[in-house]
């Protein structure tokens, strides 16, 4: 807070001593003043210079120029700079200042100052550098060099450092005098330099030298260029040239620098060697009149046998469909040459160059055994390709013939029974089952397993299970195949069943039950009323008429003799099975033959004739009563009709007693 009232009272201080800045500042700041204390200098001698800005407060930089070249930057808190300026170029300078106000947030920037100039005379010291000898050299020459100063003058002795180096290594160094010896190389072409420091003085002598080859740098070479592991190979190290007229080629001698490696030389510059296991730098030297020279690193990188190749299915193979094999081997150099086989049959090559490559074959089987006929072949040498094992997978093969079994069979099914529905299907194993029922999209039940069938079981059935049902099957063929419908029709239990039967017979037997009362009361009604409609007769005769009539009720041509007083009531219904014994003895034993029973006080006329109609024969049977003369005493005649249960109408004729025929007794 402070230091920004500060600049703000700067600010209004310079605006009140400056009311006319604004856009046109700099040409209102004042010139700065430029001043030297020295004007001729010797070379590495100091001057010094005073630079002001006459009337500007504030925080101002100040800049000195030598020849337009900024050499000095100096910032201060007042309108006065004085700094100390170095010239070590000898010759004239032309030297000038110019300031730079600050004013948050701007800056103003002033005009040039006055130039001053300055004369800097050279100092007649100088370093001196001296090679022997300085040409025809060969490598393994012997040279001297020194490094001295020329025109030391007295009292300069401690302010004085010599320095000789090599290009940018520092050979010796001292202070009058400095001398060094050393064997040339090829290399030792590079310039020479020997510079002098005094104060802020310095001076340079440098000095280039051309040194002639002696032999040149040798190549070390392998052959073959490949090789595999602890397979032998061939060294060879040798120079392209020399300098025949200083060395001789007998006395350049080559060796390997890898003691640890055994080699045996053959000959001068080769050598022969095992290679190794692993990645292996070697170096060679040549060597001549003390000069030994290193080759480039030769790397020698093995190749690895390839290992046995193991072959493999890429997912899933399927029966009748194509899928991938792979062949692999899990060490070897590249590149690799894959061949997949069929009973030594060659059925496609692939080739593997990069380090991500694989060698995919594309192959369709239509049997499940052919699988385990694939080989493949893996080869990166001219010697024996190794030879992978039969392919051993699992085919998939698709799913077909599904059945859905029902247990128990479908004419049993009933309630409360325990109902499996197997479904079964011919594949390869896991497989996922599903069943489900017609009507609905989602599956009632699914489940997978490692075998071809399984069931779905439902326990107690009811008769809300009844419908239609089938199943679907899966397996990583990813078919789907789906079972015939089966319809399950769940029946009554069999107790309900025996309940519905044991009320049935009930309802049946209360039925008969009533029946027989109601017949045993009409039959008393009937009884009843055949006494009182009986109208007593001649108590002469004690016998009873029975005639007996074949199907029809009428009795037509009858006897021209006539029945006094005699009434005749018919009933057309057969008396049931549990009649009493008097009217089930009047039935006779022979089939389809009905009777008419007419009780008549008179006696029977034996010589009464069979009455006739149509092709029938009507019998009449006069016998006496069984129960007596005292069950017909006071009654009339009475006579019943029975034809085979069905109800006739019959008509009641009169009968006279005088023109009445006897009929004939009927034989059993």
């Amino acid at each position: 807070m402070g230091r920004f009232l500060l600049l703000l009272s700067c600010t209004l201080v310079s605006d009140y001593l400056h009311p006319w800045r604004g856009t046109n500042a700099q040409s209102s700041l004042s010139p700065p003043l430029l001043h030297l204390n020295n004007t001729v200098l010797s070379e590495g001698e100091e001057v010094t210079a005073e630079c002001t800005a006459p009337g500007e407060p504030g925080s101002i930089i100040f800049y000195f120029y030598d020849d337009a070249k900024e050499i000095l930057e100096d910032r201060v808190n007042s309108d006065l700079s004085e700094v100390k300026l170095h010239f070590n170029s000898v010759g004239i300078h032309k030297v000038y200042c110019a300031y730079t106000v600050l004013v948050t947030p701007n800056s103003f920037r002033s005009d040039k100052s006055n130039a001053v100039t300055i004369s800097v005379r050279e100092l007649p010291i100088a370093p001196v550098l001296e090679i022997f000898p300085d040409s025809n050299i060969y490598e393994g020459d012997t040279i001297d060099i020194m490094c001295t100063i020329r025109n030391l003058m007295p009292g300069m002795h401690g302010n004085v450092h010599l320095y000789l180096s090599h290009g940018t290594q520092l050979l010796s160094s001292g202070y009058t005098n400095v001398n060094h010896t050393m064997i040339t190389l090829a290399k030792d072409s590079e310039e020479f330099e020997c510079r002098l420091e005094m104060g802020n003085i310095v001076k340079v002598d440098t000095k280039k030298i051309l040194v002639t080859e002696l032999f040149s740098v040798p190549t070390l070479s392998m052959s073959p260029s490949e090789v595999f592991q602890r397979d032998l190979m061939t060294l060879s190290c040798r120079s392209d040239s020399f300098a025949s007229e200083r060395l001789h080629r007998d006395e350049l001698t080559y060796s390997l620098d890898s003691p640890e490696i055994h080699v045996i030389p053959k000959s001068t510059g080769v050598f022969v060697s095992k290679a190794l296991d692993h990645e292996f730098n070697y170096t060679c030297i040549a060597q001549a009149k003390g000069i030994r020279k290193y080759s480039k690193p030769l790397t020698v990188i093995p190749k690895v046998p390839v290992s046995i190749p193991r072959i493999s299915v890429v997912g899933k193979a399927v029966l009748g469909r194509p899928f991938k094999v792979l062949c692999q081997s899990d060490i070897g150099s590249l590149p690799i040459n894959y061949t997949l086989l069929k009973d030594y049959e060659i059925l496609s090559t692939a080739s593997v160059k990069m380090p991500f490559e694989q060698a995919l074959f594309t192959v369709t089987i239509h049997q499940p055994d052919e699988i385990n006929k694939l080989m493949c072949e893996a080869k990166n040498s001219p010697k024996e390709s190794p030879l992978s094992k039969r392919l051993d997978a699992t085919v998939v093969v698709p799913l077909s013939h599904p059945t859905l079994t029902v247990i128990p069979v479908l004419p049993e099914i009933a309630e409360g029974d325990h109902l499996f529905l197997i479904c079964g299907v011919k594949g390869t194993p896991p497989i996922t089952f599903k069943w489900y029922r017609e009507g609905s999209n989602t599956p009632i039940f699914t489940t997978t397993s490692d075998k071809n069938n399984t069931d779905y079981q439902i326990q107690a059935l009811a008769k809300g299970d009844s419908g239609t049902y089938y199943c679907e099957a899966i397996n990583h063929a990813n078919n789907v195949v789906r079972s015939a419908p089966v319809t399950i029709e769940v029946r009554l239990a069999l107790w309900k069943k025996a309940v519905i039967v044991g009320f049935c017979l009930l309802m049946v037997s209360v039925l008969v039950v009533v029946i027989v009362l109601c017949f045993r009361s009409k039959r008393g009604k009937r009884e009843a009323a055949a006494e009182l409609s009986v109208k007593p007769s001649s108590p002469k005769s004690d016998d009873s008429l029975t005639v007996i009539l074949t199907h029809d009720t009428e009795v037509n041509n009858a006897a021209p003799g006539k029945v006094e007083r005699v009434d005749i009531s018919v009933w057309s219904e057969r008396p049931p099975v549990t009649a009493n014994d008097e009217e089930s003895s009047m039935v006779s034993n022979e089939p389809d033959v009905e009777y008419t029973e007419v009780v008549h006080p008179q006696p029977a006329d034996p010589s009464r004739a069979p009455l006739k109609k149509g092709t029938e024969t009507v019998y009449s049977e006069l016998q006496n009563s069984p129960h007596g003369a005292d069950d017909h005493q006071g009654y009339g005649s009475v006579e019943y009709a029975d034809l085979n249960g069905e109800q006739h109408e019959m008509n009641h004729y009169p009968v006279e007693h005088s023109n009445c025929q006897d009929l004939p007794v009927p034989v059993d």
